[in-house]
């Protein structure tokens, strides 16, 4: 399980203690420091550098002299995976730009972990990334990449991490937009001073394969085949995932409060979902459009299922054989319109149409992807994210696309 960006320190023997060893055990010691030194630094090759914490098996990556990355990357996995799934991705970022990003493989929400709940992790991500930014004081900007669950534990650690920039609220309301010398003053109208997450600047959210509506409605899971029956037994089975298993298929009703999935497509007083996600520049949604038996093709690109495109209208494209569609759509309600949560009636709600509506009154990219034709097709969820290097290796032009567009 790896991390990128972080490096593994081992504990440190006191002088006092060394003394007191003898001479059989100063040997053992120094041989274990000589093999440890050998395996934990690689030499360079270009301007990437590996290092290893031989005991935990924590990889870090980080990029060559000068070491002063100015964007860190923070890639998040899903249910009961770890940081080593972004192996393969995290390497194509650090290729593509290796001296501008430094990657964050997080390592806090792994295996049997990932059964705690949405909420629990997005605590434990945000926390992590607190951490990740001390150590790394030259980083300005941050983007987040998640795939299948961990799209959504980014969405609520985001949520956890934002902050309003009133400064440049403040030198908005009170610079030369108000001034009679400024000519153009319905550009400098529309530009809205951003929010900072964990006191950086936002720029790409970016999912993969991630349930934003869950997994209750209607052919949101493929693999449940459409039928009504099986559905509803799935949802009556959600808690063989925990606090996870309900949260995606929305049957966390506590105290009268809506499920924790309804919330997060709104503001709330306390936590402010989608103005943290507004904050940053752009927001982009991988889906696959076939082949994926876990996470349907609605729930992850965030439409309705009349609103997918044809497939008979889906061509490859020339530089990625395994992306078929890219489209930004532009938010559909004015940025000022966006508003907190409204009151929850779970008789009178239909919780996806909302959610729906919640989540695209920002714009976002959609980036469909088809395996059809691939060995590798049957693992579509997995191959997306390309989790293992040979098989899933398929998709390798997807993750390319999402370092070759990826804002800096």
């Amino acid at each position: 399980m790896g991390s990128v960006g972080l490096q593994g320190t081992s504990g440190r023997t006191s002088s006092s203690e060394i003394v007191n060893k003898s001479g059989e055990e100063l040997k053992e010691m120094n041989g274990e420091k000589k093999s440890n030194k050998k395996s934990s630094y690689f030499r360079k090759f270009g301007c990437l550098k590996i290092e290893e914490n031989s005991k935990k098996g924590n990889a870090a990556e980080t990029t060559g002299e000068p070491a002063n990355p100015t964007h860190l990357v923070i890639m998040v996995n899903g249910i009961i995976g770890s940081a080593q799934n972004w192996k393969f991705a995290a390497k194509q970022f650090l290729k593509k730009y290796p001296r501008d990003v430094v990657v964050h493989r997080s390592k806090v929400n792994s295996s049997t972990l990932t059964f705690d709940g949405v909420d629990v992790m997005g605590d434990r991500l945000a926390e992590e990334v607190i951490s990740v930014k001390k150590r790394h004081p030259s980083v300005q900007k941050i983007s987040f990449v998640g795939h299948s669950l961990g799209g959504l534990i980014a969405r609520y650690a985001i949520a956890r991490l934002y902050e309003r920039d009133i400064t440049k609220e403040i030198s908005h309301e009170n610079g030369n937009c108000k001034s009679d010398e400024y000519e153009d003053k319905d550009n400098c109208v529309q530009e809205k001073p951003r929010g900072k997450i964990a006191g950086l600047e936002p720029v790409n959210f970016i999912t993969s394969a991630t349930p934003h509506l869950g997994s209750r409605f209607h052919k949101q899971v493929p693999m449940l085949c459409g039928s009504y029956t099986l559905e509803k037994a799935a949802a009556r089975m959600a808690w063989f995932l925990g606090r996870t298993g309900k949260h995606l298929f929305l049957t966390d009703v506590d105290d009268g409060k809506p499920p924790l999935l309804f919330q997060m497509a709104s503001d709330s007083e306390n936590l402010k979902f989608i103005s943290a996600l507004e904050s940053f520049k752009r927001r982009v949604a991988y889906a696959n459009a076939s082949f994926d038996q876990i996470v349907g093709w609605s729930t992850s690109s965030l439409r309705r299922r009349n609103e997918l495109p044809k497939r008979q209208h889906l061509s490859r494209h020339e530089k990625y054989p395994h992306i078929v569609n890219v489209k930004t759509t532009e938010n559909t309600i004015p940025q000022h319109e966006i508003s907190e949560a409204k009151a929850y009636d779970c008789k009178t709600f239909d919780m996806e149409e909302e959610m729906i509506r919640g989540l695209t009154k920002l714009s976002w990219e959609r980036v469909d992807v088809n395996f059809s034709g691939s060995m590798q097709r049957l693992m579509a969820h997995n191959t997306i994210q390309v989790k293992g290097s040979l098989i899933n290796s398929d998709g390798a032009d997807v993750v390319q696309h999402m370092v070759d567009v990826f804002l800096l």
